[in-house]
């Protein structure tokens, strides 16, 4: 059986991560090496870097707190922000990073996943999608959620994986730091209409939170979270003894 995997995600502005509620308020949490360091060292799976401000500032992502930070784990590193063109992948992805993460790019040039995946192969091509609700619609948003696109989430992150994404980041912006629990009627939309692995990003408060998250959707297959991780709240090690506990495999 498959193992769910725990990822925590670590926001970059200025160098530093920061986490918010909502996508908005960001506060200063720590050095983006030193945590990842940290969190390879405690259990986690995988890392997620986010350049939160690239896209909207129009810059290359980080590639010097990049490189630092993948010599310093030894678990799959995904990274995305500012990611704009096949190149942007090629860079990333020298700096040591195992996956890429794109969302604004793709929606902005809509051949860039594709021409991706036919160079790197879909293993390496992530599609973040930024969703809320907007008048009861799923709609995708844009430049770290600062920008509604129009476009219905759920067919378009189809579109992203027809077209050569082998993995989907779902972020809920409704949930984002709200700590009551993933946005499960949301993940479940987008399990309905993909096969390939789907992370949960997004409301994550306590542990019971991810039992919940994937007893009720085995299709998940993975569960991201920052700021519970980040101030102490839920220990990894804490968190996998539990999903143990209630028959979820887990790494131990």
């Amino acid at each position: 059986m498959i193992t769910k995997r725990i990822i925590p995600c670590l926001d970059v502005r200025n160098g530093r991560v920061v986490k918010g509620v909502n996508f908005e308020g960001l506060s200063d949490v720590s050095s983006p090496v030193e945590l990842a360091k940290y969190y390879s060292d405690c259990g986690a799976d995988e890392l997620v870097f986010y350049d939160i401000t690239a896209s909207a500032e129009g810059r290359a992502i980080f590639t010097d707190i990049l490189c630092e930070a993948a010599r310093s784990v030894f678990i799959p590193l995904t990274v995305g922000g500012g990611i704009n063109t096949v190149d942007d992948f090629d860079r990333v992805l020298k700096c040591g990073a195992d996956k890429v993460s794109v969302n604004s790019g793709a929606i902005r040039i809509p051949d860039l996943i594709y021409e991706a995946a036919k160079r790197y192969g879909d293993q390496c091509v992530v599609i973040s999608a930024d969703v809320k609700r907007v008048d009861g619609v799923f709609r995708v948003f844009a430049k770290g959620g600062r920008e509604n696109t129009g476009m219905e989430a759920i067919s378009w992150i189809k579109r992203c994986v027809d077209n050569g994404a082998g993995e989907v980041v779902l972020n809920s912006i409704d949930t984002d730091g709200v700590k009551g629990g993933f946005d499960l009627e949301m993940l479940e939309a987008v399990c309905n209409v993909v096969d390939v692995p789907v992370i949960a990003s997004g409301g994550a408060g306590k542990i019971s939170d991810f039992t919940d998250l994937f007893k009720a959707l085995p299709k998940v297959d993975a569960g991201l979270a920052a700021s519970i991780f980040h101030f102490g709240e839920v220990k990894i090690s804490d968190l996998k003894a539990e999903l143990k506990n209630n028959g979820i495999p887990v790494r131990i």
